[in-house]
């Protein structure tokens, strides 16, 4: 008799960080369901890293797209990168053609919908998966041990002060002002260590909350998105823009508040019992539709919203949520 070839799965999932983030609980729920299944992610370059951990993985494949290319040419290249053999299940959350270019068992394509749900339930809804997905990511015991020893007893928050558009982003010493009254002498986190998140090009929106901070974790650029996941759950509370890293700390199981303003956060706050959202006093829909709104432009859009705002929300959350410091 042949040796019988084991379960493998091709996972195709988002460029963004914050939509890979959101679509990894489907891909866990197959893992943890079907043993021996192996894996081969593909996906941006940027959450690339996310995927190291994955239990059975074989292989993440960066979708890269070369403006030197046809508009297809980082499909091919990925057709190209994989191996002929028949998938057992292919998942492509992308809504593309590519899943059907491939040989497979079964076949799941997310389709893009116009309803008024949360990702994460949309994702629930069309694989049938009840309760939703939440995400969840993988690490393996060495890599949490290895972030562990880097920090102390002390807790910590977290702040993500950046974002991938500048009307998303809060003003920098706003942040500043809320790190100094929840870690101040009153504040829901006194003498915390301050850990301050961002990609290596963002370094100057951080500056005001590095130097407000005392002794901060600085994390701007840091290389492994893995490795700072693996931090972001040693830490006691996180605060920041709607971004990627945002849906980092909701899945680490930080609790996690989310900042909004001009975008959806019935679309995109953050996933979980442990998680809040503060947003502009205007909607929206208020905001994009003001007479002087302009997407090309980097002008912040949440300056409606204030420090007490964001402190008071900062302080329920923490309540709500059992004032847990992480070991």
């Amino acid at each position: 008799m042949g040796t019988l070839t084991p379960p493998n799965l091709l996972f195709v999932t988002s460029n963004r960080l914050g939509d890979a983030v959101l679509s990894s609980g489907v891909l866990a729920h197959f893992v943890e369901r079907r043993p021996g299944l192996r894996v081969t992610v593909a996906c941006g370059s940027l959450p690339a890293p996310l995927f190291a951990d994955l239990p059975g993985l074989e292989r993440v494949i960066p979708i890269v797209k070369d403006k030197t290319k046809s508009r297809f040419g980082h499909w091919i290249d990925l057709w190209r990168a994989l191996p002929r053999h028949r998938w057992s299940t292919v998942i492509d959350l992308r809504s593309t053609f590519f899943a059907w270019t491939v040989r497979a068992g079964e076949r799941h394509v997310s389709r893009f919908e116009k309803r008024h749900e949360h990702r994460v339930e949309e994702l629930g809804r069309q694989f049938g998966i009840v309760p939703p997905p939440a995400p969840k990511l993988f690490v393996s015991k060495d890599r949490q041990a290895r972030m562990d020893r880097l920090v102390d007893s002390r807790p910590i928050l977290a702040v993500g002060p950046t974002a991938n558009w500048g009307g998303k982003q809060w003003p920098a010493e706003r942040f500043a002002e809320t790190v100094r009254r929840l870690t101040g002498p009153r504040g829901i986190l006194p003498d915390a260590r301050v850990a301050v998140f961002g990609a290596a090009h963002e370094r100057e929106a951080a500056t005001a909350v590095l130097a407000a901070s005392q002794d901060p974790l600085d994390l701007i650029g840091s290389a492994d998105l893995l490795n700072v996941f693996a931090l972001l759950r040693r830490c006691s509370l996180f605060v920041g823009n709607d971004s990627g890293l945002m849906h980092m700390a909701a899945a680490a199981g930080t609790p996690t508040l989310g900042l909004f303003g001009p975008s959806a956060e019935w679309r995109y706050r953050p996933w979980g019992e442990r998680t809040a959202v503060a947003r502009t006093r205007e909607t929206l829909e208020e905001l994009t539709s003001a007479p002087d709104y302009d997407y090309r432009s980097h002008r912040s859009l949440m300056l409606s919203l204030t420090v007490d705002d964001v402190v008071e929300a900062a302080e329920t959350l923490w309540h709500r949520t059992g004032a847990l410091v992480r070991p």
